[in-house]
């Protein structure tokens, strides 16, 4: 680890020297390459560096350990136990920022939620996911924008499709990717059981035009009038998009905007990023043999949390995780929850590597 360490540290000299250059700026793709590069080189560096000094501040304490008595012993072991703690930490740090990045770290994010299984009570409870990541979203300081919305018949989601953007957001939104199971009483009820519900979240790493090219002799592209819950008209000009991606029979409708260009160019950003997705997914297929989607079926066998709301119980269960505070992570305290599988995943990278 120290050679690459070494190595890096070099790196990062370089890479300010070029930031330094003014032909730098006449290159704006290369130079938020460096920028980027820059922060990550930056990160590891200045914590490469204080490993090197408590590492040194640990023998200095050990050597003087060795030759003290008394009070002075005591005061020493303090000093080591603190400098072994420094050591530790800063060494478990820099092995984390020294794994593989995710392609998909600096890009925003693409959310798709559908109701899955229940009817319209997983319509309703895609409603509320829906609501959660917006909540969340202005918890993190991330810009949060609608792109379209197919409300259904009791002020549901058929479907909804929500862009977010700002820092960390595929790395935090990526483990949300998947079957969600609610269990709770419906307000349609009279009886007052339990009803289980089924809504699918899918998370896209946002596509540039550089990262898909798109034939448009591959798009079938038809136009209609928007709709709202029951069918009913709510436009009276063919303002809606529908356009299908013919070689991989991929589908996106957009009716949210007045302007039929602007569901165009909203509908159009869905589809890349739903092959930009499709086509990492085949790779990482053949890289381990074989790869779930993030929906699967939709069924409640596949469900990755449970929300139950009599026991104000939320269920992650890919890492066993429980906790009893539904209504907090329902409102847009995501964060513990969160954390804990951003934790669970850097572990199993740990690992691996």
């Amino acid at each position: 680890m120290l050679a690459r360490l070494n190595d890096l540290a070099r790196e990062l000299l370089d890479v300010e020297a070029r930031l330094s250059d003014p032909d730098t700026y006449a290159d704006q793709v290369a130079s938020a390459d460096l920028a980027r590069r820059h922060k990550e080189l930056e990160a590891i560096v200045s914590r490469s560096r204080l490993l090197a000094k408590s590492t040194a501040d640990l023998a200095t304490a050990r050597e003087m350990y060795a030759e003290a008595d008394g009070d002075d012993r005591a005061l020493l072991r303090s000093e080591i136990e603190e400098s072994e703690a420094a050591v530790a930490r800063l060494t478990a740090e820099i092995r984390l920022l020294l794994l593989p990045r995710d392609p998909n770290d600096d890009r925003n994010v693409i959310v798709e939620i559908r109701g899955a299984e229940g009817g319209e009570e997983g319509n309703l409870f895609a409603r509320d996911l829906f609501e959660m990541y917006k909540a969340w979203s202005a918890r993190r300081g991330w810009v949060f924008e609608v792109l379209g919305a197919e409300a259904s018949d009791m002020g549901g989601y058929d479907e909804v499709t929500f862009q977010v953007k700002g820092d960390g957001v595929w790395s935090r939104l990526k483990h949300e990717g998947g079957p969600h199971r609610v269990q709770r009483v419906p307000a349609t009820e009279a009886k007052g059981r339990v009803h289980t519900s089924i809504a699918t979240v899918t998370v896209l790493p946002e596509a540039d035009e550089v990262d898909v090219t798109i034939d448009p002799g591959d798009l079938q592209v038809d136009v209609y009038r928007s709709s709202g819950p029951g069918g009913q008209s709510v436009n009276t000009t063919d303002s809606a998009v529908r356009i299908t991606h013919l070689p991989t029979g991929l589908v996106v409708s957009m009716q949210d905007e007045k302007s039929q260009l602007q569901n165009k160019d909203r509908a159009l950003r869905v589809l890349r990023s739903r092959l930009l997705k499709a086509e990492q997914d085949r790779q990482a297929a053949v890289a381990s043999e074989a790869r779930r989607s993030q929906v699967g079926g939709g069924g409640r066998s596949e469900k990755i949390r449970t929300y139950n709301l009599k026991e104000n119980r939320v269920t992650d269960h890919r890492i066993g995780l429980t906790l009893y505070r539904l209504e907090q992570v329902l409102a847009g305290d995501l964060d513990d929850l969160n954390d804990a599988l951003v934790a669970a995943d850097q572990a199993e990278r740990m690992t691996e590597g």
